[in-house]
């Protein structure tokens, strides 16, 4: 077993004894429907993890009405089989740590979970919850706890958002409605509230229109002289990118790395990962997560890349250096979770100074993780992290990007 995948294979292990279900990568999406109904819609992404399972369960929260709608399964489009059932059916059925005075949506998977792979669900359904939507002085309300990390509330047509408790980006959906969105980066669950009142009558929202100006995620910086007339950000929450880096010891200015990206365009059949100027990548490596499937992997340079029928456009020159990752077409209604794993040496970015272990790099993905490589404490870190021991001891700093730019990460450690 590799050693990307130590901890995940270990907390699975123990997991299982207990009967406990693991999962990653939730996001859940609130859409709140007429303040009369008191009822609201809900979209949950989550990826189950634990090998082997062929069910998932979702455990249905008290003191709400609930209709399921549908369950999707991402890789494939497909539907997929549900039942509800109570919790001495969950754990005849495999999840021993279910509750028996609590009730949850059993999941047929499309497929075995693969070892140290994934299945991709939606949950599509609605909750009747009039402790959590309400009217208060013509004001609605929506009061809830949530302890998924990332979230988004969709308010209804033509209400504005007047209150909102936690530091969230707010935007105009296609249809143009207020949404509020949030990741969370501490440990504790979300008390959120969210207020919001209705336009006067006949006013409407109006929804976006074209991105006029385009932050290329470069690190560069912008125009600061000029508005970004017309810009339409992505919803940083529902980014399903992430990444880990091992720090190899500092004298060699390498550090090994996975990150894990879904691929949702119809048609696509690649993934090409453009190596950064001054950086060497080697021993790549991929797998499809939804199959366990290994893929086919390429490291091409200059000419090589246009011979592949590769195009990079102004980014390419007889330097450049790609990574290129092949499977099959994404066909409609599909998806690909896709882990990506190589080593990079940077002596720009990553060194030793004054006998001190330097790690500086820009992240532009907003969920990245930085574990030090043995017989080093961390001195010093400019950006807020999370930070505890992994599977191994090391130390480990997790850092979660809520802005739609760049992060500097300045990192130093010194010997035990």
């Amino acid at each position: 077993m590799n050693k990307f995948n130590f901890l995940f294979f270990f907390l699975t292990i123990v997991c299982d004894l207990f009967g406990q279900q693991t999962q990653t990568d939730s996001y859940t999406r609130y859409e709140l429907l007429s303040p009369e109904t008191q009822s609201f819609r809900i979209i949950y992404d989550v990826s189950a993890t634990s090998s082997g399972a062929d069910y998932y369960w979702n455990t249905l929260r008290k003191g709400s009405e609930h209709k399921i709608h549908e369950v999707i399964d991402l890789y494939s489009g497909k539907l997929l089989k549900w039942q509800i059932v109570d919790g001495s059916e969950a754990i005849k059925n495999g999840l021993k740590n279910a509750s028996e005075e609590d009730e949850y949506l059993q999941i047929k998977l499309a497929r075995v979970i693969p070892k140290d792979g994934q299945s991709r669900i939606r949950i599509d359904k609605t909750y009747l919850d009039t402790a959590s939507y309400f009217i208060e002085e013509g004001t609605i309300v929506f009061s809830r706890t949530l302890g998924i990390e990332r979230n988004s509330v969709v308010l209804p047509e033509n209400y504005e958002l007047v209150e909102c408790n936690y530091p969230s980006q707010v935007q105009l959906t296609e249809q143009g409605q207020v949404k509020i969105s949030f990741m969370n980066s501490g440990p504790q669950a979300v008390p959120l509230l969210i207020k919001a009142r209705k336009l006067s009558p006949g006013k409407r929202i109006t929804p976006p229109k074209g991105n006029a100006y385009k932050f290329d995620g470069s690190g560069s910086g912008r125009n600061s002289s000029k508005i970004r007339a017309g810009w339409t950000f992505e919803e940083r929450a529902f980014q399903n990118r992430d990444i880990v880096y091992f720090l190899q010891q500092p004298e060699t200015h390498s550090f090994k790395l996975y990150h894990d990206y879904t691929e949702t365009a119809i048609g696509m059949d690649r993934y090409i990962n453009v190596v950064r100027a001054g950086s060497k990548a080697s021993n790549p490596s991929a797998v499809l997560l939804d199959t366990g499937e290994n893929l086919t992997v390429e490291e091409l340079k200059g000419r090589e890349i246009i011979d592949r029928g590769i195009d990079l456009g102004d980014e390419f020159s007889e330097e450049t250096e790609v990574v290129a990752i092949w499977f099959d077409p994404v066909k409609e209604g599909e998806s690909k979770r896709l882990r990506i794993t190589e080593t990079y040496t940077d002596p720009n970015r990553y060194d030793i100074y004054d006998g001190q272990l330097v790690w500086d790099r820009s992240f532009g993905r907003n969920r990245n993780t930085v574990i030090l490589p043995p017989g080093w404490f961390l001195t010093s870190n400019s950006i807020p992290a999370v930070i505890d021991l992994d599977g191994n001891g090391l130390i480990r700093l997790k850092y979660v990007n809520d802005r739609p730019d760049n992060i500097d990460v300045f990192i130093t450690a010194q010997r035990r």
